[in-house]
């Protein structure tokens, strides 16, 4: 409970740290991002185990997120990676790939729910459109470091 500090559930993710957590927008769902897999549980259930056990990535995923509705999640990882996964399927599906240079530390949805923004280790950090899957370079005045986290606020103004 986040208003009150109090542990109401605990889920076993066995077999791998956990890197990203985030709970689905119908909040029934949880999303366990860790090496090489991604955990899918089910929040509603006694005991939450995993409902989907996708362990299609090749390192570890560093980062995971959901559309507004809960159609596509979006993840980021050592591999280089910015994917979006197509949720309506029971399984996992790949649907876009935005390959990088280096490891994907961050990647977060603007309000708009169209463009993702990728943070990497090398300090570059890009927008991507999923419409049009253009993507640009954005302009940091700091020198190159590594981007642990990126957000946009809730009215998409600052990032």
């Amino acid at each position: 409970n986040a208003a009150t500090g109090t542990c109401t559930q605990t889920v076993q993710h066995k077999e791998s740290q956990v890197n990203a957590l985030e709970v689905t927008p119908d909040r029934c769902q949880l999303a366990a991002a860790g090496f090489q897999h991604i955990r899918m549980y089910d929040l509603m259930a006694a005991t939450p185990t995993p409902i989907i056990d996708f362990d299609g990535v090749s390192k570890n995923v560093t980062a995971v997120g959901f559309q507004a509705e809960g159609r596509w999640m979006f993840t980021g990882g050592e591999d280089c990676t910015a994917k979006v996964w197509d949720m309506r399927v029971r399984q996992l599906q790949c649907q876009r790939i935005f390959q990088v240079n280096t490891p994907v530390n961050s990647v977060c949805l603007h309000p708009n729910q169209v463009e993702l923004f990728v943070g990497d280790s090398n300090g570059s950090l890009y927008m991507w459109d999923l419409r049009t899957d253009h993507n640009d370079t954005l302009n940091l005045d700091s020198p190159p470091t590594s981007i642990q986290h990126v957000n946009v606020d809730a009215d998409g103004t600052m990032l």
